[in-house]
């Protein structure tokens, strides 16, 4: 790319037309240097790759600063940006972000606070989360001595060459990706409306030690059966053989198979050698993780796809003729299911485990096999909705990465 294409981005809105002109950013901004005297604010504010700016007891629950220091701390004021030399796999070389919230706060002396001048300050934001700067971060630092910390000098950092359009195409800028922000802002709430209702529903739609559910679809009023959880699947380990190949002729599950619910086919394990095919899955099986940390004993997966093994370290449950697949994965996903197999697994240093004579002891309430695909019917519908937010969020997220990519330069 020649120095005049450098200055046209690849995209730009209709009635634009002029190179975009190269400046350093402390041209367009100043360092910040007021420290928190006298401790006149108390807000501690964390620069979140993924998040922002954000206050440090919603970020981490807890302040994480001690309140004897926090005199040295920087101020930060509405609009100022904030450097965070952390690097992580969302931030390369650390993230740079807006404070927009409608308080000051401070920040520990780690972090560079600059105010910024003649620019609009949203098109800035918007501008470092592009990758344009990268090149110049690569160029003029360090990881330094810590692995996770960026090194460059603040004299440095503020050389960074930028490169910025007319301020009437910087505000059109701005408001295209506000608005596009505000879409995924809106996505990712309805997802998680959905996830706190599914929550919800799961821990009143199944019955408690009663025998009866809070809530219940109309028609049904019997009492749940309490039965154990071996007597309404049969449930077996896999064949043992070598899973970790990269490629191979069949197909195994691992641990590493069940994700969020699902069983990931991207993360299956591979072998050249035929099981036999008693292990081989059919479809509403269920995984179940038994062997690893305490937080992922009880781990479950709906078996959706043909042709793969049932592999060592998950359980698999193969359903009795009165009990339903999608019932019953749901309630093994309700948190006292969970709970009742951590409290009976054995927490070894490495690796902990429930057999399969302990788990198949677990009581579980079912109530009629209709009502159960029923309750099936609904979660499954539910999951799907969840599903298909998650997808516009990606398919979004994509987009502006894609537009960040094309509109600067």
């Amino acid at each position: 790319m020649n120095d005049t294409q450098a200055k046209y981005p690849q995209l730009r809105f209709k009635g634009f037309a002029d190179p975009w002109e190269q400046c350093k950013l402390s041209d367009i901004s100043e360092k910040s240097y007021e420290k928190n005297t006298y401790n006149k604010y108390s807000t501690v504010l964390t620069n979140s790759a993924e998040y922002g700016i954000v206050k440090q007891r919603d970020f981490f629950d807890k302040d994480i600063a001690n309140s004897s220091n926090i005199s040295g701390y920087y101020v930060v004021r509405k609009n100022y940006f904030v450097y965070n030399p952390r690097i992580s796999n969302q931030a390369k070389f650390g993230p740079i972000n807006r404070n927009k919230l409608d308080e000051s706060g401070i920040m520990s002396p780690l972090y560079l606070v600059f105010t910024v001048h003649d620019i609009d300050e949203s098109f800035l934001e918007t501008l470092f989360q592009t990758t344009t700067w990268h090149r110049f971060m690569y160029q003029n630092g360090d990881t330094g001595a810590r692995a996770d910390r960026f090194a460059i000098k603040d004299s440095t950092f503020m050389s960074m060459p930028i490169k910025v359009p007319s301020l009437e195409e910087q505000h059109k800028l701005a408001l295209a990706f506000q608005k596009l922000d505000q879409t995924i802002t809106l996505h990712e709430e309805k997802k998680r409306q959905l996830e706190r209702l599914k929550s919800a529903l799961l821990q009143k739609m199944f019955a408690n030690k009663s025998g009866y559910p809070v809530v219940r679809f109309e028609g049904f009023s019997d009492e749940w059966e309490e039965r154990k959880l071996g007597d309404a699947v049969s449930i077996s380990s896999g064949v043992t053989g070598d899973a970790t190949l990269q490629d191979g002729e069949y197909r195994l599950t691992r641990i590493e198979s069940i994700s969020q619910g699902t069983l990931n086919v991207a993360r299956l394990g591979f072998t050249n050698k035929k099981p036999d095919q008693k292990y081989l899955l059919n479809l509403g099986d269920i995984l179940y993780s038994n062997i690893n940390s305490l937080s992922h004993i009880g781990k479950v997966a709906l078996v959706d796809t043909t042709g793969i093994y049932h592999g060592i370290n998950l359980l698999r449950f193969q359903m009795r003729n009165d009990v339903d697949s999608e019932f019953l994965f749901q309630r093994l996903n309700t948190t006292p299911m969970k709970n009742w197999a951590v409290s009976h697994a054995n927490p070894a240093v490495s690796q902990a485990s429930i057999n399969q004579t302990e788990l198949s002891k677990q009581p579980i309430s079912l109530p009629t096999i209709t009502e159960q695909q029923k309750i099936g019917s609904f979660f499954k519908q539910l999951d799907k909705t969840i599903a298909l937010h998650q997808r516009k969020l990606d398919l979004l997220k994509e987009q502006k990465k894609g537009f960040l990519q094309k509109m600067f330069v």
